[in-house]
C-alpha cells in the first residue's frame, strides 16, 4: 500500500491541536558545536584540508534536539536526562532556556562529561567530527533521581519520547520503569533505538529505526536493496520479525531517499515516498521524524497521518545544514 494524501487543512488541524498537548523527552542530551570555515589549501604537514575559521555556533543535540523539534512546532516539551557539572552543561541549559524547553528534569552528575559533538564544516561539507563524552551506564542513584522528576511530570503529559543515542542514560531499569508508568496511565511511548545497546524494546507504542538499525534489531544481514520496498524481501522479513518479536503498536522504518515504511500488526505495510527536494545534511532527521510523529499522535492523528506529516518535516530539515528544525508555517507550505 502506498501513501494516500494528507490535506493541508487536516495537517493544519493536527498542528493546531498539538499546541494544546505536552510531550516529555527522556534520553541522552548533547551539545552540538559547529565550527564553520572555508578551505583553500591542503596542509603541508599532512594530506588534510586547512580550514580558515569563520564562526562557531551551538545548538541542543540528541534528545535535546528532539525537544527542540517539538518546541519549533509549537508543542510544549519537557526534557529529562543527565549532564555533567561543566561548561558544556551550562551552555546547553542556557540554550534550552532561550528556546523555552523545560529542563528541570536534567540531573547533574559531576562524574559525567556532558556530551559535546564538534563538527567542522567547510563549504557546507562536514570535514570531521570530534566527540567528547561519557558513555558508561548511568548509576542507580542518578537514574532514581531522573525517574522521580519524570514521574512528577507524567500526570500532565500526552506522550513520551525516549531518545537512545548509546551514551548511557537509557538503561534497561530506566526503560522498564518508563514503560510501566506509561502503561499504567495509558500514555503513548515512542522510542528511537540504538541496537548496539541490546535493550528489551518490547511493547512500545512506536519504534523508529532506520534501515540499518532495523536489520540489526532483527539480527539479519542487509545484503539486498530494492527501490521498491514491497519487492525488498529482506526488508519485509525484518518488518514482520520486529512486529512479532517487539510487538510495538507502530513500527516506522525510515529509508533515507526511499522515504519510510509504516508497519502495524495485522495490516499491510504502508510506504511513504520521500518529499525531500534537496539533501544537504541528514544529521538530526531522525529526531524530526520521531518528534513530529509523536506530537501528531498526541493531537489525535492516525498513524498514517502522523507518518505523512513526519515525512514532510524530515524532507524540510534535510534541506538545511546542521541539526535543523522546521516550523508549522514551513510544514504547511510543503503541502
Amino acid at each position: 500500500m502506498s501513501a494516500t494524501k494528507l490535506s493541508p487543512q487536516r495537517a493544519k488541524q493536527i498542528l493546531s491541536a498539538a499546541q494544546k498537548t505536552r510531550v516529555l523527552v527522556v534520553g541522552d542530551v548533547m551539545l552540538d558545536q559547529f565550527i564553520w570555515g572555508g578551505v583553500s589549501r591542503i596542509s603541508p604537514e599532512a594530506p588534510v584540508p586547512v580550514v580558515d575559521f569563520a564562526r562557531e555556533s551551538f545548538m541542543p543535540g540528541g534528545a535535546a534536539n528532539v525537544a527542540r523539534n517539538l518546541i519549533s512546532l509549537k508543542t510544549p516539551a519537557e526534557l529529562f536526562g543527565a549532564i555533567g557539572n561543566d561548561d558544556a552543561a551550562r551552555k546547553l541549559q542556557k540554550l534550552l532556556g532561550e528556546q523555552n524547553i523545560g529542563c528541570a528534569g536534567l540531573v547533574k552528575n559531576s562524574a559525567r562529561h556532558t556530551s559535546i559533538k564538534t563538527r567542522i564544516v567547510a563549504q557546507q561539507q562536514q570535514i570531521v567530527r570530534l566527540d567528547r563524552e561519557t558513555r558508561g551506564a548511568l548509576d542507580a542513584k542518578t537514574t532514581a533521581k531522573l525517574l522521580a522528576e519524570f514521574k512528577a511530570q507524567l500526570a500532565s503529559a500526552d506522550a513520551v519520547i525516549v531518545g537512545d543515542y548509546g551514551k548511557g542514560v537509557v538503561t534497561q531499569p530506566l526503560l522498564n520503569e518508563i514503560k510501566s508508568l506509561c502503561r499504567e496511565r495509558g500514555v503513548w511511548l515512542s522510542l528511537d533505538p540504538k541496537p548496539v545497546h541490546n535493550l528489551n524494546l518490547s511493547n512500545l507504542s512506536l519504534v523508529t529505526p532506520n534501515r540499518k538499525e532495523a536489520f540489526e534489531l532483527a539480527a539479519l544481514a542487509d545484503d539486498t536493496k530494492n527501490e521498491n520496498p514491497f519487492a525488498d524481501k529482506n526488508l519485509m522479513l525484518v518488518a514482520e520479525r520486529l512486529l512479532n518479536e517487539l510487538r510495538p503498536a507502530v513500527l516506522l522504518v525510515t529509508l533515507g531517499e526511499l522515504g519510510m515504511l509504516l508497519c502495524q500488526r495485522g495490516q499491510k505495510p504502508f510506504h511513504i515516498p520521500t518529499v525531500a527536494q534537496e539533501v544537504f545534511d541528514v544529521s538530526g532527521a531522525g529526531d524530526t521524524v520521531i518528534a513530529t510523529f509523536t506530537l501528531a499522535i498526541a493531537a489525535g492523528a492516525s498513524p498514517i497521518e502522523a507518518a505523512i506529516l513526519s515525512n514532510h518535516a524530515a524532507g524540510i530539515v534535510v534541506g538545511k545544514v546542521g541539526t535543523a528544525v522546521t516550523t508549522p508555517e514551513e510544514l504547511l507550505k510543503s503541502f
